[in-house]
């Protein structure tokens, strides 16, 4: 067995991670404090890509910031995997969110089954590297007409442009209602939002409180909501569940970063189903939603849906989902979830938690 190379020089430098504006454990580490980027006896730093003006934010979704972990959406992830970025999964987490179809009061519909032959809003940002929001109501759409027997083929298509997320962010008129990551909470549905109002569409799909706000605001009819429908699969999209990653480079030469890393997010997991008010009000911090918003998206036990694990549902579930994004085309290329994901760590921390219990 070779010797692992000195790599104590990369201690002196940070270590970065980023989370998406959701409600992820590692969001609750972050709003905890257990992760503020001061310096560890050993000179260790692990801080957040926001407080960076030195790093472009997209070098962490596509996964080329070097020493980084990331907790988000599947989409961003798998398609930095298929582009041959040197990422592992290091545990997943599961939180259930609402997924509606909308349509408009006086459209004639009423359920799933009257989608037929009606038209359905496609989001498009075709200057996007990761069409996120394309991905996300293709497979809404899929996994909702699937209920009835029915497929896209069964409803028409309708592609609708959309101002890509960096031109969102720009946009100053979006400063008083901000997303974490500058993103306009309530401009990333505003073209269907748009869409259907003006008629060209018949029903549209959003989700999480943003969703619950933009159905509210247009006076939306709620078709159906599969975010909590009893079938996982139904429920399996972009959030569902949601990985952790880390960049091959950390793992191979700083396992105990790693290690130290994954059990604070764990921790933070274990905390949240003891504090469900304070886990409700960082949630809603996080997605820039009132408190009310955020009940209503996430419902009353999101306290107890906080944990990172690496569970049989979960990891089939993210295989799932991989399959239908390489079907449909947002992969370049196909690979195995098992060899993306390293269990290791996630023993580790677990073990360390079931000693710490005991």
């Amino acid at each position: 067995m070779t010797d692992r190379p000195d790599s104590s020089s990369d201690k002196q430098h940070p270590f970065w991670y980023a989370r998406s504006p959701v409600p992820t454990p590692l969001g609750i580490a972050v709003h905890l404090g257990w992760l503020n980027g001061e310096l560890s006896a050993d000179g260790i730093a692990i801080r957040s890509l926001r407080d960076s003006a030195g790093h472009d934010a997209s070098s962490i979704s596509d996964h080329t910031l070097a020493m980084s972990f990331r907790q988000g959406g599947s989409i961003p992830a798998m398609w930095a995997r298929s582009h041959r970025a040197d990422t592992r999964v290091i545990g997943l987490s599961w939180v259930d969110e609402s997924q509606l179809i909308l349509t408009l009061p006086g459209s004639g519909i009423q359920s799933v089954k009257q989608l037929r032959g009606r038209r359905i809003a496609i989001p498009r940002r075709s200057t996007d590297r990761i069409d996120i929001f394309r991905a996300s109501a293709l497979r809404g759409f899929v996994n909702a007409l699937s209920l009835e027997g029915m497929t896209t083929r069964d409803v028409e298509l309708i592609g609708v442009e959309a101002r890509t997320l960096q031109a969102v962010g720009d946009d100053p008129a979006t400063e008083l209602f901000t997303l974490p990551l500058g993103l306009s909470s309530r401009a990333l549905y505003a073209a269907e939002a748009s869409a259907l109002l003006r008629g060209t569409v018949d029903a549209i799909y959003v989700k999480g409180s943003v969703g619950l706000e933009v159905a509210q605001l247009i006076g939306a009819q709620v078709v159906i909501d599969i975010g909590f429908h009893p079938e996982p699969h139904i429920r399996n999209n972009n959030g569902t569940p949601r990985p952790l990653t880390v960049n091959a480079e950390v793992l191979a030469n700083h396992p105990d970063i790693v290690a130290g890393f994954l059990k604070l997010v764990v921790a933070a997991g274990d905390w949240a189903r003891t504090h469900p008010d304070e886990t409700a009000q960082y949630v809603s911090h996080e997605t820039a939603s009132a408190i009310e918003w955020v009940h209503a998206a996430y419902g009353g036990n999101l306290h107890h849906h906080l944990g990172v694990n690496l569970e049989a549902e979960s990891v089939a579930a993210l295989d799932d989902f991989k399959n239908f994004l390489f079907e449909w085309g947002f992969l370049e290329a196909d690979f195995e979830i098992a060899d993306w994901i390293d269990p290791r760590p996630m023993a580790d921390a677990l073990h360390s938690t079931i000693k710490r219990r005991a």
